[in-house]
């Protein structure tokens, strides 16, 4: 009729995972909508991001496990969300390994080495080729990009460029190749 205290710690530990994965899936929803409300807006013009608090509330202890005793429930719990993860690649050879550059021009440094990566992988290759191929080679060349799809968000970037008539050219759904 009652759970034993072994059973009542595996359902508790069960329970705190599950209000992890809730938490971490509620941020990765408010940062969507953000992220649809500020694209929806007239004129096309993004705003700076604006930094969504995450209201993410530090597990409970469980006063009935007795911290005091040594127990390990008395470590501290890890952040239950995770850090952001941010596009990097490889540094320049010239680049000092702590340079000065702000944020915003450390980004749009890396994205340029990326689309640069892909045009010189484009060449190398002398066909079109798929944004997942082109992911492939650009990973091998230790080049990351953020989110859980970087495929997708490669995909993304290239078609951006293809419109503005720069050295892509679409071809097809996700296949691309130079202009030239």
């Amino acid at each position: 009729m009652f759970l034993s205290e072994a059973e009542t710690e595996a359902r508790l530990d069960d329970l705190r995972r599950q209000r992890a994965a809730l938490d971490r899936a509620i941020a990765e929803h408010e940062l969507y909508l953000d992220l649809g409300r500020r694209l929806a807006r007239p004129g096309g013009a993004a705003e700076p991001a604006r930094s969504v608090p995450a209201p993410v509330e530090p597990p409970r202890p469980d006063p009935a496990s007795g911290a005091a005793a040594g127990s390990p429930r008395a470590e501290p719990a890890r952040s239950l969300i995770p850090e952001p993860m941010v596009a990097t690649a490889r540094p320049p050879a010239g680049d000092p390994p702590g340079s000065s550059a702000p944020d915003g021009a450390t980004a749009r440094q890396e994205g340029r080495r990326l689309i640069e990566a892909a045009e010189d992988i484009l060449a190398e290759a002398g066909r079109p080729m798929h944004a997942a191929e082109i992911w492939e080679r650009l990973a091998a060349r230790g080049l990351t990009l953020p989110g859980h799809d970087p495929v997708a968000a490669l995909n993304t970037r290239l078609w951006k460029r293809a419109k503005g008539g720069t050295v892509f050219r679409r071809l097809g759904d996700a296949v691309y190749g130079l202009a030239s």
